[in-house]
This record gives C-alpha cells, structure tokens and sequence, in this order.
C-alpha cells in the first residue's frame, strides 16, 4: 500500500520520461519513479513488466500496467479525465488502446522525445538520472 498513487516508468529512455513529464500536468496526485530505481519486489512487480510497460500503483497496491495503466491514471483525476479513463477501459475500447499502447511501446525510438538509447536493448543502455541526464 502506498500513500499516494505510484507512476513508474523507463528512466532510461527519453520517449518515457518526456511522456511522464506531460503526465505529471495533469490535475492528480501522485509520486513518479523511474523503474530503475524502484524497489520492485516490494512494490509486488518486477524488472521484467517494468521493462515492457508503465506501472500504476494505486494506493490499495494493485498494480496496472500499459494501456489499463494509463487508463488508471486518467481515473485518479479531476474532471473531465476520468472519462477518458473509463472510456478506455471500456470492454470495446480497452482492445483498441492495448494495441495503440504496444504500437507506441514498441516504436518509441521512433517518436518525438526518443533518444539514441531508446533503440539500444535494455541491457545495453545508459543509466539515466531523473532529469534525463546520463550517469
């Protein structure tokens, strides 16, 4: 259980953070954390999910991860945001958003914000600090 919700993402690569930054505007409380410095186990995930996708953590600790992450998020904020949320975890909807999700994981390095490190495999990329910056 946590205090406040919990955002984790790749802090390695620069697509992620960028988006987390966007993330952190919205009318939400919550704490943000890089992966790569997340006690994991404690948290009840691991390294490998956290690779492939964006956890949420809510405050009962139930985890969510990708699309139903994001989802999560929009959920646990002020209006009008929640209806995105429950509009994309909407039976219909969650299958479009768990593809458009991939997609977008998948090609990263491709997007706006991506850094060279984003088409690097995880084993091979820098370690970032929060502020993007390499170590």
């Amino acid at each position: 259980m946590t205090e406040r919700p919990l955002l984790i993402y790749d802090g390695d690569c620069g697509f992620c953070t960028r988006s987390v930054r966007a993330a952190t505007r919205l009318p939400v409380r919550m704490r943000v954390l890089p992966w790569q410095e997340a006690d994991l186990a404690e948290l009840g995930t691991n390294e490998e999910r956290a690779r492939a996708e964006v956890l949420w953590v809510a405050t009962s600790g139930r985890i969510s991860g990708g699309a139903a992450a994001v989802a999560d998020l929009l959920k646990a904020c002020r209006v009008p945001w929640p209806l995105l949320g429950r509009l994309m975890s909407a039976p219909l909807v969650r299958g479009l958003a768990d593809r458009a999700y991939r997609w977008v994981a998948d090609n990263r390095y491709r997007l706006p914000g991506a850094t060279p490190a984003c088409q690097l495999p995880p084993e091979q990329r820098p370690r970032t600090d929060r502020g993007g910056r390499s170590r």
